[in-house]
């Protein structure tokens, strides 16, 4: 059987050399996948029976590279770039993708106004297919130089408490309810998004993010407050699974023209929805809670990405700057003054 389906996708199934070769064709369209299968054979032939390479195109190596990579954490976002870089690379031949085209396409992302980071996730991609199609696949010889953008780390970006409330009136109830909530718990997009309620336990005020759903692959506990469990109880009885919904279906996007707009309307500039968790630690930070027990309420794995807002309170520091005294000495006496002075003219 040269084309066989798993759930909806179609696979090639041929032997080669002895070999039995099987590879996802990436399309459920039984049409295109019969016209891959039949240009793989053609590529295997030409390169056992002519000893030359085939052309390998850009959607080639996505295919296979999706293959191999369905451990990936971040397989998901990775999903996401290359289906924004489709138009671009296509129909590209992997030998003809060069550094003026990868800066064409830089270009582009950035004019739709991501952040420098944002670009240099999709760039990360870019370049982990080249050198796979370069180091272990060995279809090219070699690989053009992928120059990551500078990304300004030092500014966090949060929201005023007044300022949040002019977002939270502009926004749509469903997005209302999720922003309050995030506010409400720091919780990622992701976690927001996919809560469900058997997660949820309002007698006790306590929900929970299981290792598969974290970002750190370690379990979150989520303690709630009476913003989180005002949200939750407004949200009970309309969806069987889901805690938040939109129109009876789980939501799948945040960053929508509804927030957008809803940003515009309350003169809010250059923020993103993940901002929302920055904003909520940095209230966190500013009302004396400790960075050891922000970085347990955030479940974030390294200390490091918790000092980015430990500018915002010094509370944490009075303790040891009242141990330096600078001007009691003058308050010693006179002797003491008139001492010191004559020490230093001597000196």
């Amino acid at each position: 059987m040269a084309l066989y389906k798993r759930k909806k996708i179609y696979w090639i199934n041929i032997r080669h050399n002895g070999q039995r070769i099987q590879q996802t064709t990436g399309t459920s369209d039984k049409l295109a996948a019969q016209q891959l299968h039949d240009k793989f054979k053609a590529d295997l032939w030409h390169e056992s029976k002519l000893g030359r390479k085939s052309k390998k195109m850009w959607m080639d190596a996505v295919v296979r590279w999706l293959n191999e990579s369905s451990h990936k954490r971040s397989l998901k976002d990775d999903k996401l770039h290359l289906r924004w870089l489709n138009p671009f690379l296509k129909d590209k031949a992997l030998e003809d993708i060069n550094i003026h085209l990868i800066a064409e396409i830089t270009e582009k992302r950035v004019s739709d106004g991501v952040t420098n980071a944002t670009v240099n996730r999709m760039l990360a991609v870019v370049r982990a297919i080249l050198n796979k199609a370069v180091n272990e696949w060995e279809w090219i010889d070699r690989v053009p130089k992928v120059r990551l953008l500078k990304e300004d780390n030092c500014r966090i970006r949060w929201l005023s408490h007044a300022e949040a409330a002019k977002l939270i009136n502009e926004l749509p109830t469903h997005l209302q309810n999720m922003a309050i909530f995030t506010l409400a718990t720091g919780l990622r997009q992701n976690n927001v998004k996919s809560l469900k309620w058997e997660d949820v336990d309002l007698e006790r005020a306590h929900a929970w993010i299981h290792p598969d759903e974290a970002k750190g692959k370690i379990a979150i506990a989520v303690p709630l407050n009476e913003d989180a469990l005002s949200v939750l109880k407004k949200c009970a009885g309309q969806h069987d699974v889901y805690v938040f919904t939109y129109k009876g279906n789980p939501i799948d996007n945040v960053s929508t023209k509804a927030w957008w707009k809803a940003l515009a309307r309350a003169g809010i500039e250059k923020f993103r929805w993940h901002d929302l968790r920055h904003t909520w630690a940095s209230w966190h930070v500013q009302n004396g809670t400790s960075l050891q027990e922000l970085q347990h309420l955030g479940a974030w794995s390294s200390f490091s990405m918790v000092l980015r807002y430990a500018h915002l309170s010094s509370s944490h520091l009075r303790s040891a700057v009242s141990k330096l005294p600078v001007t009691n000495w003058l308050h010693s006496g006179k002797n003491g003054v008139d001492a010191e002075r004559r020490e230093a003219a001597t000196g």
